[in-house]
């Protein structure tokens, strides 16, 4: 019999070895015998600060009959198995090759329908050339940058594998991620990490695994135009016009295209208005990123830092609704990380941030951000979030000097002057100072007048949404909206998540 037992605590420091033990300790078996034991989660109960533990979630196997629940046997292969095969001709296109589109590709290449993939940014290898000369020499190129090229804007991030969804495809996704060479550990910590210099290595290797398959993926090419077709149910995708970098525009035919373009890609949205798809306005946040000592954050958090050794360097999560009504969190925590620049567009300051696999960082720091409104828009149009965004992504360089504006809590707090404090809109600043004292009671010394803010983060989500139907597709029929920039997911793994349900939608509105 298999089973599966929650809540065995062990110690800090203490071995998995003692697993088994713990189990029979809880079940009072002392001599029961356990096979085949498996983590599948573990997390750090750091509640009591003088006794932090490890809790784990375990299946195993028995002889014996146990009053436990057995594990769920179903995952997304053994459930994707039933969905094939098809006889169709036609490629499917996919415009982006983020975590969404990167996975839409892979499920459709895996059921045969060799996927072309247009990416506007570079190979990841040529990509980090570009964003390092930017990082060291102020040149932007702005069709290969942090928010554009291989793995998307995820590729210069933590990496973080959190999501708020529940969703049987979260194993395909995490079981490709190892094979692509994550650790084994993204199978079962809380909160799985992979980190940016490991993905980098772990998109090519996905990248590959498509092409190996017969897909193709295009760097340097941008959708640039839809070409379209009247049939009895409206207009129809006819093929795309695509923009190849020193090459021009080339037409190509098909009857699918998934639309998986990413929060920052504002020339497109334009472009997709003027073609008539329908849109809307979606709110999203902006603020600042914080910084504090990494080792102030771990003390606060396990009562030690040397605690951070065992355990990792210590994240957190904040929220609080301010008396105007306004949310205020923390968002993308970066342990041991760096603050980034991250535009994507000249004359524009846009701040991130982003940790290695080690997190070994002096650092912690995390977006702070507020709630923008619809109201907050200039105007009703679908596309005014953009030139929200913009407004404050210019003023940031303008008050930067061309550089990401930089302060301490105290002078953002005291000085209606400060340089960050003019980059981002009142009501946030308003916000963040009626936010921080409360933050510093959830966690000891967040309120620091040392605190660092950097200005101004605006890309946390996208400020539009493309409308699409219960099949994921839009008004124009055989066109797929997915991910991020039509505003259907919020981090790698929704993302993902995401472009694995839009293939399936694809297989089985177009190809069957």
């Amino acid at each position: 019999m298999r089973y599966r037992i929650n809540q065995i605590k062990l110690n800090v420091g203490q071995s998995r070895d003692d697993i088994p033990k713990a189990i029979r300790k809880k079940l009072r078996k002392p001599e029961l015998k356990i096979y085949d034991m498996q983590i599948v989660k573990e997390s750090v109960d750091a509640r009591k600060k003088h006794d932090i533990r490890l809790v784990y979630t375990v299946d195993f196997s028995c002889r014996e009959k146990l009053s436990l629940e057995s594990p769920s046997n179903r995952d997304y292969d053994s459930m994707a198995k039933k969905t094939g095969p098809w006889d169709y001709d036609k490629r499917p296109v996919i415009a982006g090759f983020g975590p969404c589109g990167m996975f839409t590709a892979l499920i459709l290449a895996e059921a045969g329908k060799r996927p072309v993939v247009i990416e506007r940014g570079q190979s990841v290898d040529e990509r980090v050339k570009s964003v390092e000369k930017f990082w060291s020499e102020g040149v932007l190129d702005p069709e290969s940058n942090v928010q554009f090229g291989e793995g998307g804007a995820g590729t210069f991030s933590d990496g973080k594998l959190t999501t708020g969804i529940k969703d049987i495809r979260i194993s395909k996704v995490l079981k490709e991620f190892t094979e692509a060479g994550a650790h084994e550990e993204i199978l079962y910590k809380q909160k799985p990490h992979i980190g940016t210099d490991k993905l980098r290595d772990i998109v090519k290797n996905i990248r590959h695994k498509i092409e190996s398959l017969g897909g193709n993926i295009f760097f340097d090419t941008r959708l640039d135009g839809i070409i379209t077709e009247e049939s009895a149910e409206g207009r129809r995708i006819k093929g795309v016009k695509l923009l190849q970098r020193g090459a021009g525009i080339i037409e190509l035919e098909t009857d699918s295209l998934v639309l998986a373009i990413g929060h920052s890609a504002r020339d497109t949205f334009e472009m997709l208005f003027r073609e008539g798809f329908k849109m809307e306005q979606k709110p999203f946040s902006i603020g600042v990123r914080i910084e504090h000592l990494q080792k102030d954050i771990d003390r606060a958090q396990y009562g030690s830092a040397v605690l951070a050794e065992t355990l990792g360097a210590a994240d957190y999560k904040l929220n609080h609704r301010c008396q105007n009504g306004r949310g205020v969190y923390t968002f993308c925590m970066c342990p041991g990380g760096s603050v980034i620049n991250a535009a994507s567009e000249r004359h524009t300051a846009v701040t991130n941030g982003m940790s290695n696999s080690d997190r070994k960082g002096i650092y912690a720091n995390s977006g702070l951000l507020v709630d923008v409104l619809r109201e907050d828009f200039p105007s009703e149009h679908p596309l005014a979030g953009v030139e929200f965004q913009r407004k404050y992504e210019r003023l940031a360089y303008e008050n930067g000097k061309g550089n990401l504006p930089k302060t301490k809590y105290k002078n953002f707090r005291e000085n209606n002057n400060d340089a960050v404090r003019k980059s981002i809109p009142e009501f946030a600043a308003e916000s963040i100072i009626e936010a921080m004292p409360f933050f510093g009671k959830k966690l000891l010394g967040f309120d620091s007048d040392e605190a660092v803010l950097t200005a101004v983060e605006t890309r946390s989500s996208s400020p539009v949404r493309i409308l699409r139907d219960s099949d994921h597709q839009s008004d124009i029929k055989g066109i797929f909206p997915a991910g991020e920039g039509p505003g259907y997911a919020g981090g790698i793994m929704s993302a993902a998540v995401d472009g694995i349900k839009t293939a399936e939608k694809i297989l089985n509105v177009i190809f069957l």
